[in-house]
């Protein structure tokens, strides 16, 4: 029979692979209120109260007509009827019942964990830097949201980014202890050196281009240029005029946005295939197989971006583009994790 030690340590590797799964889901699901532009329906935060969604006519005409006070429905959406106000109503509740869901999940399960002084103090204190994430990660979508409540349609892009990449900062901790369950390890995730950085830098630019990426959703850049590899007639786009250097840093302008992640990406690709080639020539072979998932997730996200883009942003081809997003992270992590000592 197995002992409770090794029972223990086996419901704490389900809980985590569970918790990956959930936050994976969210990151979906959050993806594409977003793109249905529902994030905005449920006015209220709603901490406790909100768990059952309307029930009767009467309440779902509260939550209708405390929409209806929001610039989007004014400016937008002001020939909406109810039945399409709860199509959005929808993806946004589901994405706050996911929340809660995670919250719980990974907080009452944490305590037994703690109490039952069986699991390793590192990957224990590791879980308890997630929970605080994971909080801290509800406020911000609070905060996310107020901010398309009075003077905007849509949330703002800078906080719809930060909200993305603490969820993908999550993720990828729950996968990188993960990773050293499974092989029995103990490492840290970054241990700065010259001899790991290019596998870092790897992992930044990624997280970089995930917050630019987040700037188009968030402002509707996409829309914009929809053509590829030129935007309208040129590589630089036309409309805009470069008075001074300081407009290279502004991040509300749609095409400049636009620019500035399509050019991100060609720098991933050129990137990762130096490194491959590093990896091939140097014959480090504990890294071949990681690198070739890498440039396939690679390719295949660069393809799906691509033809979002030019398929007038099809919500099914653009969800697709950001799990791939999500899968990436996980490939360049893999990729690092092996490397690492």
């Amino acid at each position: 029979m197995l002992s409770q030690e090794t029972k223990i340590n086996t419901l704490f590797l389900y809980w985590l692979k569970t918790s990956l799964l959930l936050t994976f889901t969210i990151i979906i699901v959050g993806g594409l209120t977003r793109l249905t532009n529902s994030g905005l329906s449920i006015i209220e935060w709603e901490l406790f109260r909100g768990i059952l969604p309307p029930l009767n006519d009467q309440a779902w005409n509260l939550y209708f007509e405390k929409y209806k006070t929001i610039p989007q429905y004014e400016l937008i959406n002001s020939n909406m009827n109810l039945s399409e106000f709860k199509i959005i109503f929808y993806w946004e509740y589901i994405h706050r019942i996911l929340a809660r869901l995670i919250g719980l999940f990974f907080f009452l399960p944490l305590i037994f964990f703690y109490c039952s002084k069986k699991i390793k103090k590192n990957y224990l204190n590791i879980c308890y830097v997630i929970f605080s994430l994971i909080v801290f990660q509800g406020i911000i979508g609070w905060y996310m949201v107020k901010s398309g409540l009075v003077n905007d349609v849509t949330v703002s892009h800078y906080r719809l980014s930060m909200h993305l990449i603490v969820a993908i900062t999550i993720i990828s901790m729950i996968f990188w202890l993960l990773l050293n369950i499974y092989n029995k390890k103990d490492k840290i995730f970054f241990k700065f050196s010259k001899h790991y950085f290019p596998f870092q830098f790897l992992i930044i630019i990624i997280f970089f281009q995930i917050i630019i990426g987040a700037f188009v959703s968030g402002l509707d850049a996409g829309r914009i240029y929809q053509t590829w590899p030129l935007m309208g007639n040129t590589y630089f786009p036309s409309d805009i005029l470069l008075s001074n250097f300081s407009f290279l840093f502004d991040f509300k302008n749609h095409s400049l946005v636009q620019f500035y992640h399509r050019n991100i990406a060609y720098f991933i690709i050129l990137y990762s295939f130096i490194l491959s080639l590093n990896i091939y020539k140097k014959k480090i072979y504990k890294l071949y197989k990681p690198m070739i998932i890498l440039l396939f997730v690679l390719i295949l996200q660069i393809t799906f971006g691509v033809v979002t883009l030019i398929s007038g942003l099809n919500i099914y081809i653009a969800s697709a583009h950001q799990i791939l997003g999500v899968l990436l992270v996980f490939s360049a992590v893999n990729l690092y994790y092996f490397k690492a000592n």
